[in-house]
């Protein structure tokens, strides 16, 4: 069985490439560095030929409202195409829990729009709703920081590793379509502040960590339980303690 995973060059695509090779899959990775462009078209149709898999793992390297958008819809648009005109049975999004829950911020409404265009086509697919990864909880703290002070709500977190989102995203993959959603997440929640205030001495980072209830992630505020998945959610094995990244040293 063949499976394209689109992005696959990516960090949670090539965790994925690397979990399907270990298992004996055919893994193709397609990224513009491989000469495939989902938003131009670009080499899909070669990349797709005799696929049985898409795995869609893109991402807008914008998250401006208008531009992400656009990116998902177009890209989004081009690939089932594609893989219809190929024959392709199983299409698998990696999207985020907490889009269809207001209030959303302009990343979780283009992702609706993406989710949208997969349910309405004709194609067998499977949605996988992920929590945040570990690797971009320095991105977020650096995203709600005004000047030393690191503003996050008093909302439940339960982040994730790569490498349990991959093995997720490649389970679902090699299994029989869901037509549906599946939510992961990680082992573990946290209150949003406590979480970032711990990890941040433990970076040693001089930053401080102020409760706002009203604090804004990604440009909107967020409920208790935005963030979270609900119950029956599939539950990732590394907890951040013992994720080999969590003392990273911070660029310079």
């Amino acid at each position: 069985m063949k499976l394209v995973v689109i992005g696959g060059t990516g960090l949670i695509g090539s965790k994925v490439m690397a979990k399907l090779g270990e298992h004996g899959h055919e893994a193709v990775a397609a990224a513009p560095s491989t000469g495939v462009n989902t938003l131009t078209g670009e080499g899909l149709a070669e990349v797709l030929a005799g696929a049985s898999v898409v795995i869609d793992l893109s991402n807008s390297p914008s998250f401006e409202e208008v531009a992400v958008r656009e990116f998902f819809e177009t890209s989004t648009r081009n690939l089932l195409a594609a893989e219809a005109a190929a024959g392709v049975g199983h299409h698998v999004a990696l999207s985020v829990v907490g889009t269809e829950r207001p209030p959303g911020n302009a990343y979780f409404r283009a992702k609706i729009v993406q989710e949208q265009l997969i349910e309405k086509s004709s194609i067998p697919f499977s949605i996988v709703h992920a929590t945040q990864f570990f690797e971009f909880v320095r991105s977020i703290a650096d995203e709600a920081t005004d000047g030393n002070t690191v503003r996050m709500a008093p909302v439940l977190f339960q982040p994730m590793a790569g490498d349990d989102v991959a093995q997720a995203v490649g389970r679902v993959a090699v299994g029989t379509p869901l037509n549906g959603m599946v939510e992961i997440g990680g082992p573990e929640q946290f209150r949003m502040d406590e979480f970032f205030r711990d990890v941040l001495a433990s970076w040693g980072d001089p930053r401080e960590v102020v409760t706002d209830p009203h604090a804004h992630y990604f440009g909107a505020e967020v409920l208790e339980r935005s963030l979270v998945p609900d119950d029956g959610a599939t539950l990732g094995q590394i907890r951040y303690r013992d994720w080999p990244g969590r003392r990273a040293p911070r660029p310079s």
